[in-house]
């Protein structure tokens, strides 16, 4: 599974948002883009996409920003993905030949595309922030 750098940081800026869902105040597009290392211009491009998905909502003005439309247990990891990369679908085959052995891989290829699917559909905002909180740096107090 290859991912790209701009579906990388949507995820990472639809995270943050999902962070900062309970809050009333937009997240500004500067300060998600310094706190991840992300290029601005960019990342003013991918939210764009979400919000002409219905995923996030902007506010303008100098207290404008970002926030999301719904909460993040109703955001799934397949709903970003998908619009930025599009729908997964299997790879097709490169041999024209229709064999068994063809025949199998095509097969094999769709199921893992099937699970991939599955894994990133049953995957919630709300899901990977609460991970997020869980892997933090443990603390040692002498």
């Amino acid at each position: 599974m290859k991912i790209s750098a701009k579906t990388e940081y949507a995820c990472i800026a639809m995270l943050e948002l999902a962070a900062r869902f309970q809050s009333t105040a937009p997240v500004r597009v500067r300060d998600l883009a310094a706190a991840h290392g992300i290029p601005a211009r960019f990342l003013v491009q991918i939210l764009l996409q979400m919000k002409a998905a219905g995923l996030v909502s902007s506010t303008r003005g100098a207290a404008g920003g970002y926030q999301l439309t719904r909460s993040p247990e109703q955001i799934r990891l397949a709903d970003v993905m998908t619009v930025i990369e599009g729908p997964v679908v299997a790879p097709p085959m490169n041999v024209s030949a229709d064999t068994p052995i063809t025949r199998v891989l095509q097969s094999t290829w769709c199921e893992a595309t099937n699970a991939q699917q599955q894994v990133l559909s049953s995957v919630t905002f709300a899901d990977l922030l609460e991970h997020s909180q869980d892997t933090g740096e443990m603390m040692y107090y002498i």
